[in-house]
């Protein structure tokens, strides 16, 4: 993204997060955080501490370091490109709104709901959006009745995936093909969250659409469908959403007829507004003997070269930058017209 904003419109202000949570800043340089499958780029402690504004009257950033300190100046707008807890779970945008800065993407709620399945699925089905099957067993259920993880497998079916409720990137997300394989995937999916879904394996195809929110007044849109075919690995994991690996092709946009891609349009856009969505969604579905299955919904969605949301508005008419212009137009505007 840092190589997609044209200098000539945009002053940026690149904030990197460390291990330990500290707000330092960063290089204004993309090769820096090139992708690279043999190691991953990671935001060291540069002894620099961004500053956030003292209070909701000023827009003003500043930065500490070995020089002292200074100023960065006012700040139009924040974009946060961060996944995972404290990134894309409202945490954040909690933050930004105590101090007033207006943020790309979607609000507390929003981010909340999108990041714990539990919930995202309980308002998608409240909202009469069709999704897979599931069970949700905390820490606790599992260390004192593991038994009723057994119960829900053999209830759900075979081939099943247990999936962290609050995770992105399929990390620690484990396909379950025999009962024995159960025990090692709630180790997997409870290292990383404190509850776990236990949800039914779909038979069908894996699609993706992604959203726009609309400027003040304009409807939200839809994107052509990408389709994520796997075929030589389990499942679309993290190693194949950025590193790069092998055994899954991205195919977008994906071959569906008009009425296929007009129904799973609409359910997407639904999907986003079940919620509360702003800014940008992906979400994901599958397309059974039946008909369309939500998946999930990513309030942040992956931004790389080889991420489906970009790609899928590639094949709709936008470029990567004019997709971030366009990104940044809608939150602005939105904040000006104070919804």
């Amino acid at each position: 993204m840092l190589a997609a904003l044209d200098p000539e419109a945009y002053t940026v202000i690149p904030v990197g997060i460390t291990h330990e949570g500290a707000f330092v800043l960063e290089d204004n340089d993309p090769a820096k955080f090139a992708l690279n499958s043999s190691a991953l780029p990671v935001v060291a402690d540069n002894g620099s501490r961004v500053r956030w504004p003292q209070s909701a009257s000023s827009r003003e950033m500043t930065v500490v370091d070995a020089a002292g300190e200074r100023s960065l100046g006012p700040v139009d707008l924040i974009f946060p490109i961060l996944h995972g807890p404290f990134g894309e779970d409202g945490t954040i945008q909690g933050m930004l709104d105590l101090l007033g800065l207006p943020y790309v993407g979607s609000g507390v709620l929003a981010s909340a709901l999108g990041m714990d399945k539990h919930f995202a699925k309980s308002v998608f089905q409240q909202a009469g959006l069709p999704v897979a099957p599931w069970r949700t067993l905390s820490a606790s259920d599992w260390a004192e009745a593991p038994g009723t993880a057994y119960a829900a497998l053999e209830e759900l079916g075979l081939p099943a995936f247990v999936k962290p409720a609050r995770a992105g990137s399929s990390v620690g997300v484990s396909r379950v093909s025999t009962p024995d394989q159960l025990a090692e995937a709630m180790t997997v999916g409870l290292a990383e969250d404190n509850k776990v879904l236990i949800e039914s394996g779909l038979i069908g195809r894996e699609l993706e659409i992604a959203v726009l929110q609309g400027r003040p007044g304009d409807p939200t849109r839809a994107s052509v469908a990408g389709e994520v075919v796997v075929t030589g690995r389990d499942f679309y994991d993290f190693a194949a959403k950025y590193l790069d690996a092998p055994g899954v092709d991205l195919v977008c946009p994906a071959p569906l007829t008009a009425e296929e891609l007009a129904e799973v349009q609409h359910l997407a856009i639904r999907a986003f507004e079940a919620i509360g969505g702003a800014g940008l969604a992906r979400v994901d579905f599958f397309l059974t003997a039946t008909g369309w299955v939500i998946n999930e919904i990513n309030t942040m969605p992956g931004f790389t070269s080889i991420s489906m949301f970009p790609s899928c508005w590639l094949a709709s008419g936008y470029t990567y930058p004019e997709l971030i212009d366009e990104l940044i137009a809608v939150a602005m505007a939105h904040a000006r017209h104070g919804s």
